[in-house]
């Protein structure tokens, strides 16, 4: 479970976001059991998206994160409600790299930077709301931020870190968010820009016992901010058999037979949290009827 505060200014012309995710992030690198420099990139994209879908409008929206860099870890991919609570996936989750050239996990190796950040919402409208920026660090944060500039015209800075002990357990995780609204002045500009430039590292923040309520305020100092809400995100995956009976009616019935020929159990798995389903000929046939 995660802790995710927000606060907003006195004049409500910007608003920050601070999640402190390490039990998140530790359940992902258990389901996916990842490399340590797949561990922080997946769970800097897994916060991000966390964040992401806290500020959507309904509990009901949703938002689907996913960053293709052409790197050795290959796609990552990270799912969150419209409350925050989230769900990822990364097609290699083990990769072997050096430490960049600061002694530090080499995320932007392993994600690569050749490729795309692409964003789908689901507002409960015929279609998702997509958009679509090229990757410009690869460490993430900055395409988050590149993201609403570029796509949503939302003038927003992101921090993302991820702390991993050499056993590959999380030793902490979090990040925040600071965003503009339309009206706002250049003083509150300057005083963000100001705020933000204090910050060291998001790890450090949380490993010095900062909590995502101070972190949220301390984002707004000097402009009156105030604690906005607050929740408790936590790895939710919302997979089910009914749900993949469904994906499994998509085939045709000729498709669906074959499977039942070849084998005396058919086992799907959950790509986001591992968990397996398995259906028998029968099962398999009476799917299509």
């Amino acid at each position: 479970m995660g802790i995710l505060k927000r606060a907003i200014t006195k004049d409500a012309a910007a608003v920050s976001m601070a999640l402190e995710a390490t039990d998140i992030v530790n359940e992902i690198e258990k389901i996916h059991k990842t490399s340590a420099v797949v561990t922080a990139a997946l769970g800097r994209l897994t916060i991000a998206a966390s964040m992401m879908g806290y500020g959507l409008k309904g509990k009901d929206d949703s938002v689907t994160v996913k960053i293709d860099g052409g790197g050795p870890a290959g796609m990552l991919i990270a799912v969150s409600d419209g409350m925050g609570n989230v769900k990822s996936y990364v097609q290699n989750p083990v990769v072997e790299i050096p430490l960049n050239s600061i002694g530090k996990l080499d995320v932007r190796g392993a994600v690569g930077t050749d490729g795309t950040l692409t964003v789908a919402k689901d507002l409960g409208l015929k279609e998702p709301y997509c958009g679509m920026v090229p990757i410009v660090s690869g460490e993430i944060g900055e395409d988050i931020a590149n993201y609403f500039v570029s796509s949503e015209q939302v003038p927003t800075v992101c921090g993302l870190g991820v702390l991993v002990n050499p056993d590959l357990t999380v030793q902490c995780a979090g990040g925040f968010m600071v965003q503009l609204l339309p009206f706002a002045d250049e003083k509150t500009i300057s005083q963000i820009e100001e705020n933000v430039s204090r910050i060291t590292s998001v790890t450090d923040l949380f490993r010095s016992g900062k909590t995502p309520e101070e972190i949220s305020l301390m984002l707004l100092e000097g402009l009156e901010p105030n604690i906005l809400d607050e929740y408790e995100p936590q790895f939710r995956c919302d997979c089910s058999r009914e749900r993949t009976i469904k994906i499994l009616s998509s085939l045709s019935r000729d498709e669906l037979e074959n499977i039942a020929n070849e084998q005396e159990r058919t086992e799907v798995n959950c790509h986001f949290c591992g968990k397996k389903y398995v259906f028998t000929p029968s099962e398999i046939r009476g799917i299509k009827k």
